[in-house]
């Protein structure tokens, strides 16, 4: 991750279910920070893809 600020980030609100940039809801409500806009609108389904790929690799491990 680059040296950016935080103010020059986006963020995907868990509490409004919306994109925020910059400032925002505290940062335990919000999912991020990421580098534009339309990476945080798929903050929850990059997610969901992200913990079916370790519960995938669980179940090969196990």
């Amino acid at each position: 991750m680059d040296e950016r600020s935080d103010q020059d980030r986006w963020w995907y609100c868990l509490v409004h279910q919306r994109v925020e940039h910059g400032a925002g809801c505290p940062n335990k409500k919000r999912m991020g920070p990421y580098d534009s806009e339309e990476a945080a609108s798929r903050a929850l389904t990059t997610a969901a893809e992200r913990n079916s790929a370790w519960d995938e690799q669980e179940d090969e491990d196990w």
